[in-house]
């Protein structure tokens, strides 16, 4: 199976390297970059690594749409620019996606730090995307091409379009949440507090599924950051 990693990035410069050396090792088909505009040399650190780079206007959603148009494998795997899959973690997802009745998913949360208010986050994460089979970006969402297709890809949210992408993969058919993790950085707790920014999160995330609108939410969100 040809397996394509897509990263968004917009200012990535001083976390993305080491993303895409540890991404490398995993020998995939392919690393997409999907860029939003840097100015930060991140564009010369992903043409180190990248088999790929894509402009792309300003938005995650827009971004990984763009690069997933440009890939060329079976399996699309969304990571952000401060995540990593390990290798075992990697051999799985491409066993599920080999199942006929698996048609995406995402990995279990590790927050990269030893602080145990970190480490219970991650753990909470975990059991809110296995109860409610529902994933955040930062889980490393993977999918089928074809199903990718079908859904139409990330719609055009200013927040919450990964949230909005896996309910909607869920319709599709079977999605996993595998034990492996999806590895990433702590430093959005580190800059603006463990409480306020899983507090924030909980409050966005269960709004938006409740039906808020997600242009209130993003202004909400970057009034509180």
């Amino acid at each position: 199976m040809r397996v394509s990693i897509i990263i968004p990035t917009l200012n990535e410069a001083k976390v993305v390297e080491k993303t895409l050396a540890r991404i490398a090792r995993l020998a995939p088909h392919e690393i997409i970059v999907g860029d939003g505009g840097s100015l930060d040399g991140t564009l010369d650190i992903a043409a180190k690594y990248a088999s790929r780079i894509v402009t792309a206007p300003r938005g995650r959603a827009a971004q990984m749409n763009a690069a997933a148009q440009a890939a060329a494998g079976d399996a699309l795997v969304f990571l952000h620019a401060d995540s990593a899959v390990e290798p075992a973690g990697y051999a799985k997802m491409v066993e599920a996606l080999r199942r006929g009745n698996i048609v995406g998913g995402a990995f279990s949360l590790r927050i990269e730090s030893d602080k145990l208010s970190l480490n219970l986050i991650s753990i909470l994460a975990t059991w809110r995307a296995k109860r409610l089979h529902l994933a955040y970006g930062d889980q490393a969402i993977f999918v089928r091409r074809d199903v990718f297709g079908r859904i139409g890809g990330f719609s055009p949210l200013p927040i919450c379009e990964d949230l909005d992408f896996f309910r909607k993969l869920r319709k599709e058919g079977g999605v996993v949440i595998l034990d492996e993790k999806a590895v990433t950085s702590p430093r959005r707790w580190q800059k603006e507090g463990v409480f306020l920014t899983t507090f924030r999160n909980a409050i966005i995330a269960g709004l938006f599924l409740l039906g808020c609108p997600p242009k209130f939410l993003s202004k909400w969100y970057l009034s509180v950051r």
